[in-house]
């Protein structure tokens, strides 16, 4: 259907851009990642009693038909699969359903399906609760809410008979714990994709993020939210995403088009982005995604630097679900807020409803020369790269600016007349934005890597550390290492060797004289180095042997 719009423009503009979409390798992965689903046809139907008896014959075609009424507490005659509980809980997905509840004859919760079935779980539910027992924004495969929705139930009473069987399903994402910001050494940090899942796929169990690929949705919020790339998105993946953009830029140029305009959407909204795409100007490109927040700023800006005029997000925004529609008005808010600053329209980069269709008007002008190879290297780094950019050909030139809540650009500052330099912020930041000189006690800091996850000031043992969230708009300033804080080194008293900074060794000396294992000369040892520590135990205990026995 978009392939005979794109063929229905005979201007330049419109023979450019299907000369652009159909000449241009396809936005896939060849052989992407699956997992599967097994469904024997196990299915559980709850609501009211009177609704769920009725409906039960109409499924007779799956394996077996558990009714669970939440609304009395008699069967009906002859009815040897209906049960009762108003206390239902359920997790899952398609066959692999746990439904607990308090049955006749149980004193406690039990598993349903073991009662009913003799199995741990059912393959499908089908809920006509009024609330639903299973609260996910976006539901998980084989749950089916439709309440009193008799159009959705009509449906289902075709569609259900077929869920029996394998079901393969792409696996959307990948997760590199290495690069995760979320946690280390027991310090609890960035939790921006937790927050950014509507399928309750993420988890945590304090020390690292855990994603279950069979509730994943693959909507891509969690991949846009993450500010380290921990969790990138797969299908495809995002360098492709925008080697895909800047292919079809350049082609559609070399092909005599001018002033593009990219229109990025999910494939559901296909249908209403063909009809949208016979109203607007031939200009408009639009590039279909799995779904439309896969991508975020990083992409955004890179296709303002490759040349389009303007980024339009087209999607139902009466219909987006609450969880998407906040990750991506936070992203949105934060390029527009990035765009403001530097003099231009915030409109570059904006929200497109299809109710919009006919009043829209493409901007003319470009905001900067088109660069001639697609950006390389991390999303911050691709995203820096644009900014900069465009901050070269900017009206105004801010030095810092204000971000929105939880963005991942910052700084921190630290309280040096207290810092010990022990190097606990260092040993838990993720991106090594903080990190020791080396040779000497000291502590620097790389504004550009910081993500602001918060693991140094919760780490650090005497509350000196701050974060201090904002954009840095002086490039050289924010890409060096910039000392936070040096003090001298404290020297062995033995060897002469410098081991600890003067402060640690003070501190620790102030803290520790009046503990039991350092009275007399062995205070001496927190001013040594470890080597002469250990020697120094040794010949104590060689001169006076009793003393291990002394506590």
């Amino acid at each position: 259907m978009l392939k005979s719009t794109l063929e229905a423009f005979s201007d330049t503009n419109g023979k450019a851009k299907a000369a652009a979409i159909n000449g241009t390798v396809e936005l896939t992965n060849l052989i992407p990642p699956t997992v599967t689903y097994e469904s024997r046809g196990d299915l559980l139907i709850v609501g009211a009693q009177e609704n769920i008896t009725a409906l039960a014959e109409q499924f007779s075609e799956l394996h077996s038909v558990t009714l669970l009424a939440t609304d009395a507490t008699e069967a009906k005659a002859g009815l040897s699969n209906l049960y009762f509980s108003q206390d239902v809980s359920a997790k899952g997905y398609l066959g692999a359903f746990e439904v607990t509840c308090q049955v006749a004859g149980q004193l406690t919760k039990a598993n349903l399906a073991k009662v009913a079935i003799g199995r741990d779980c059912f393959d499908l539910i089908l809920d006509m609760t009024e609330n639903g027992i299973m609260s996910l924004e976006i539901p998980a495969p084989g749950y089916y809410a439709v309440g009193s929705r008799k159009d959705k139930l009509a449906q289902l009473v075709e569609d259900l008979p077929a869920m029996m069987g394998t079901f393969d399903k792409p696996k959307y994402f990948r997760l590199n714990p290495d690069l995760c910001a979320h946690s280390s050494r027991g310090v609890e940090g960035c939790d921006r994709c937790l927050d950014a899942c509507p399928a309750g796929a993420l988890s945590s169990n304090g020390v690292e993020i855990a994603i279950d690929p069979y509730l994943c949705q693959g909507v891509g919020t969690c991949a846009t939210a993450c500010p380290t790339e921990a969790i990138t998105y797969a299908l495809p993946d995002p360098q492709n995403t925008q080697n895909f953009v800047h292919r079809v830029i350049t082609r559609y140029k070399q092909e005599g088009g001018e002033k593009p305009t990219l229109l990025f959407y999910g494939n559901r909204d296909e249908n209403a982005v063909t009809q949208a795409l016979a109203t607007l100007p031939s200009s408009v490109i639009a590039i279909a995604l799995e779904e439309l927040a896969t991508v975020g700023v990083d992409t955004w800006f890179s296709a303002l630097v490759y040349g389009a005029h303007q980024v339009l997000l087209a999607t139902n925004t009466k219909y987006i679900p609450a969880t998407i529609d906040r990750v991506l008005s936070n992203e949105l808010a934060m390029a527009q807020r990035f765009l403001t600053e530097m003099g231009y329209d915030a409109d570059r980069i904006c929200l497109f409803d299809f109710s919009d269709v006919e009043t829209y008007v493409p901007y003319q002008e470009a905001l900067v020369a088109p660069v001639s190879e697609a950006l390389t290297g991390s999303k911050r780094e691709k995203l820096f790269t644009s900014l900069e950019m465009l901050y070269t050909e900017a009206s105004t030139k801010p030095e810092q600016s204000s971000v929105v809540e939880k963005a991942p650009y910052g700084s921190v500052s630290c309280e040096t007349k207290d810092c010990t330099l022990c190097m606990s912020c260092v040993a838990v930041c993720p991106t090594r934005a903080l990190h020791a000189i080396g040779d000497r006690p000291g502590l620097l800091f790389i504004e550009e890597d910081c993500v602001q996850c918060g693991m140094c000031e919760k780490a650090c043992p005497e509350k000196v550390i701050s974060l201090e969230p904002r954009f840095n708009w002086d490039w050289q300033a924010r890409k060096e290492a910039k000392l936070v804080h040096e003090e001298p080194a404290a020297c062995c008293i033995s060897c002469g060797k410098a081991f600890a900074p003067a402060s640690m060794v003070k501190m620790l000396t102030e803290k520790l004289q009046g503990h039991s294992h350092f009275q007399g000369d062995a205070i001496r040892r927190i001013s040594m180095c470890e080597d002469c520590r250990v020697r120094d135990i040794f010949e104590q205990m060689e001169k006076d042997p009793a003393s291990q026995a002394r506590v």
